[in-house]
């Protein structure tokens, strides 16, 4: 375990923040302050931190005075020093003596390194500054003067940008800084040399971190992203939101695609989510599609010759949920689609693209909001989407953020494993795949029947598999109109623990399953699939969406 010696001069807000904390296993031996009034003191004690005053006297030389420290930390341990508005300039007599030695400066060194950074930045009229954790490095003479060009210039651990927004003052700079920067960097600096990652190479003047090489998930991300539109309101009306752009996106997107009927009301929170959930499931498909989303799960899928007939499909699955949903098309929306998509009250449609006619037909409903992806900034084209370029998707959380490579498996007929007695005829391979590349943008536990390659029945976000079946098979039997589930297929987003889906999907007139595989009652869930003459094949991996 690493005992961090925390040197404070007043509040000592970093060394508590690294108590809390207790990054990479270290803990806080001792606090050390060169004032007997420093407030960091009490909180110490009521912690049961150890601690010492050194208070330096009028006659005194800074070497002595750093001889007497070192006295006040013999006995506590000390693997690791971190400065916390130590308002003194340590030379090579405590330096050479002491562990590695580190300080927070609140400026993107060597940007501002004087004692008022913030107004300095300030004053400068830029519009990012930061704070920066460096190894302490010797800045005095051989008589123990100060030599300023030497302050705060040692090797750098790590920095954290902090934006300067208009209306900021001295006062509520420093105290973001401190809030948005210096408590993520310094526990971030702390758990690499805790967890013995960082090696500072004095030679060179640097401090090399393992791991911290970039690629796609680096051990510290830094990020920023622009306000492209104040919402309405969040998920509900008591919750404010805010929609932020990202400019460097390649790929066709909601974002910032245009609203082309400008006097409709603007997008929320809810229909930006849905809307990006119906263009992620279209984007998987080369043929025209359409899809109808509700709440992000799509309540019909389907590709055919043409987009109007791809969306009749899609909405005939389920035209009760339908309502008030979204709508995505992977192609050019023309006069045919549009009449169809006003026919019931729908929030969004969003496309690459609208002819003329679509747009006059659109443009009848008040309350539609269209959005033309093709003139997104992005990768979209008239008629086309283009292609999918970002690598990963990202979630929030409270207090931290969930990143993942983007699923983007798309198996062909070769990939599968056909695990049953009877195999897939040729339409049920092509009904298969369909079928998979739709219940990826399902919520687990996540349940798609499917005739050709258009849906027949959802059964979304249950918490368990049989009941997502038993959902597909009563949305197949009641709302889908001129559709059956009779010599449909089915696809699971996960292996079914038990038989007791293959049964209920064989009650349903299901003849083929795909399905991951890899439960340890494989077995007898193929049993139960050839009694009843289903062909079934296994993925070999599952494609979970849990939000």
């Amino acid at each position: 375990m690493t005992r961090i010696a925390g040197l404070a001069g007043n509040r000592g807000r970093n060394l508590l923040r690294l108590d809390d904390l207790a990054p990479g296993g270290a803990e806080i031996g001792v606090v050390v302050t060169t004032d007997a009034d420093a407030p960091v003191l009490a909180d110490a004690d009521e912690r049961d931190i150890p601690t010492e005053v050194v208070e330096p006297r009028d006659d005194e030389s800074r070497r002595d005075h750093e001889r007497r420290v070192l006295d006040a930390l013999d006995g506590h341990g000390a693997d690791l020093i971190c400065l916390d508005g130590y308002m003194r300039i340590l030379s090579d007599t405590f330096l050479d003596a002491a562990p590695t030695t580190l300080n927070v400066h609140p400026s993107l060194l060597p940007s501002f390194p004087g004692t008022d950074a913030w107004g300095d930045a300030l004053d400068a009229g830029v519009s990012v500054t930061g704070c920066t954790v460096h190894v302490v490095t010797d800045a005095t003479d051989d008589e123990g003067n100060v030599v300023e060009s030497e302050v705060d210039a040692g090797p750098i651990v790590t920095q954290e940008p902090v934006p300067i927004y208009d209306g900021d003052d001295r006062e509520s700079l420093k105290d973001r800084v401190l809030s948005e920067g210096e408590f993520k960097a310094y526990p971030r600096a702390v758990k690499w040399f805790a967890e013995g990652r960082a090696t500072v190479d004095e030679a060179a003047g640097e401090v090399r971190v393992e791991g911290d090489a970039g690629g796609q998930f680096p051990a510290r991300r830094v990020e920023t992203a622009d306000r492209a539109a104040e919402l309405r309101y969040g998920e509900n009306p008591h919750q404010d939101a805010a929609l932020y752009a990202d400019a460097t996106c390649e790929e066709a997107s909601v974002v910032d695609a245009p609203q082309r009927n400008e006097g409709a009301k603007g997008m929320g929170y809810n229909n930006y989510n849905d809307a990006d959930a119906a263009l992620n499931l279209v984007k998987e498909f080369d043929r025209p599609a359409a899809a109808v989303i509700k709440h992000t799960n799509p309540a019909g899928c389907a590709t055919a010759e043409t987009l109007a007939d791809a969306y009749d499909c899609a909405l005939a699955t389920d035209p009760k949920s339908a309502f008030g949903g979204i709508v995505a098309l992977n192609r050019t929306c023309d006069r045919a689609t549009a009449e169809l998509v006003v026919d019931s009250f729908k929030e969004v449609v969003v496309a690459p693209g609208y002819d003329d006619d679509a747009r006059a037909v659109l443009f009848e409903k008040d309350n539609l909001r269209v959005l033309d992806v093709s003139a997104s900034g992005a990768g979209g084209t008239d008629g086309e989407l283009g292609d999918v370029t970002e690598p990963t998707t990202e979630k929030d959380l409270v207090g931290g953020r969930l990143v993942q490579e983007r699923d983007l498996q798309a198996p062909t007929r070769d990939d599968l494993d056909v695990v049953t007695d009877r195999e897939p005829t040729d339409d049920q391979y092509e009904s298969l795949l369909f079928a998979w590349q739709t219940i990826k943008h399902v919520k687990s536990n996540a349940i798609v029947f499917a005739d050709g390659t258009e849906t027949v029945g959802v059964g979304a976000g249950q918490v368990s598999r049989v009941d997502a079946v038993e959902i597909a098979k009563m949305k197949a039997d009641s709302d889908a109109e001129g559709k059956s589930a009779e010599g449909a297929v089915m696809a699971s987003d996960a292996f079914f623990p038990f038989p007791d889906a293959i049964e209920a999907a064989a009650e349903a007139g299901i003849e083929a399953v795909i399905q991951p595989g890899g439960s340890v009652n494989d077995d007898d869930v193929i049993e139960a699939a050839n009694e009843r003459d289903m062909a079934m094949v296994f993925t070999g991996t599952r494609c979970f969406r849990h939000d």
